[in-house]
């Protein structure tokens, strides 16, 4: 058995939280929310994010970070992606040398450029930095339907061991060296299914969506190769699995986000509808700057941050990626004389 802390109390965290305690470990969840541990202290379920989801009454709920941190085998940071670099920040003076610290949040900070990981590891140099990434909602995860992610980290060693911490009869946990790849394709996904939502919100079919997230991988694979990430982790589970579940499951955020501003909201009002942090809104401008800086095209990532920041017409952004320039699908396949 093993002590684990999570930092979050949301419904990704409260998931993994349950997993990690039928796994047989000790768990102990951190909230920044003096309500939301009290209703989950009391309750024993997350109201709004987990309904129906029995939380053990031995799991631990606080607000004291320090002691969710000190003495435990390893950390689960599984805050919202716009609050990863302050949380770390608060973190640091409580994390011990080598503790590792699993990110399992996804985006791009729009200032630096920088994922996650890198950002932890800039707030905490001391910590052994992974990620754990893949198609997996946390309203399956905490009801125990069968799930399969990645974790990456630096060393096969800090890998294998987290492996063993999650794996479980309905969480299979495969390993990976490649944590920007994996990075790369968690967030950027967000903002493709930002476009699929907003194309069903149109109106239109599953061929207009089975474009989008092939044309969609496409670009996040263009983006990723060009700035170091494997081709292996865009085809795999941290890639076109994850893309392909954000944007057609009921549970996605960023497609339902989508979804309401195809239908005619604001960006503001379908984030506000929503109740949740809609990642993807976040980064899609980094992944337009991304884009700038390693000279990558990213048609569909354009149109979509015109959609949210330009006021731009979902429908004309639409039919603007239709009418581009004809092209082949594959550049490097060639014809045969």
């Amino acid at each position: 058995m093993a002590k684990a802390g999570i930092m979050g109390a949301g419904s990704w965290g409260t998931a993994l939280a349950l997993l990690l305690h039928k796994n047989g470990h000790d768990v102990a969840v951190w909230s920044i929310n003096e309500e939301e541990v009290k209703m989950l202290s009391t309750k024993r379920e997350h109201e709004s994010k987990l309904p129906g989801v029995k939380i053990p009454d031995d799991m631990e709920f606080t607000t004291d970070m320090e002691s969710v941190i000190r003495g435990k085998d390893f950390l689960v940071l599984a805050v919202p992606s716009p609050f990863t670099r302050s949380t770390a920040r608060s973190m640091k003076p409580f994390v011990a040398q080598g503790q590792m610290i699993v990110d399992v949040a996804k985006g791009i900070e729009e200032t630096t450029l920088m994922t996650l990981s890198q950002q932890i590891e800039e707030e905490i140099p001391q910590a052994d930095v992974a990620v754990l990434s893949g198609p997996s909602h946390a309203e399956e995860v905490g009801r125990g339907l069968p799930t399969s992610v990645v974790i990456g980290a630096r060393t096969k060693e800090t890998a294998e061991y987290l492996q063993g911490m999650f794996m479980s009869e309905v969480f299979r946990v495969y390993t990976s060296p490649d944590m920007l790849g994996m990075e790369l394709g968690g967030s950027l996904k967000n903002v493709i299914a930002l476009a699929a939502g907003i194309a069903d919100g149109l109106g239109y079919g599953d061929n207009t969506k089975a474009a989008l997230i092939t044309r969609g991988i496409a670009e996040i694979a263009r983006l990723g190769v060009k700035m170091g990430g494997a081709i292996e982790s865009f085809t795999g589970l941290t890639g076109i699995g994850d893309l392909i579940v954000t944007c057609a499951s009921q549970h996605s955020r960023n497609r339902r986000a989508g979804y309401l501003i195809g239908q005619g909201m604001s960006m503001q009002e379908a984030m506000d509808e929503v109740k949740m942090v809609v990642e993807g809104v976040y980064s899609t401008k980094a992944a337009v700057k991304l884009g700038e800086k390693y000279g990558v095209a990213l048609p569909i990532i354009d149109e979509v941050n015109k959609v949210l920041f330009e006021n731009k017409d979902p429908r004309t952004a639409v039919n603007e990626l239709m009418l581009r320039d004809s092209k082949a699908e594959h550049t490097a396949l060639p014809w045969k004389e």
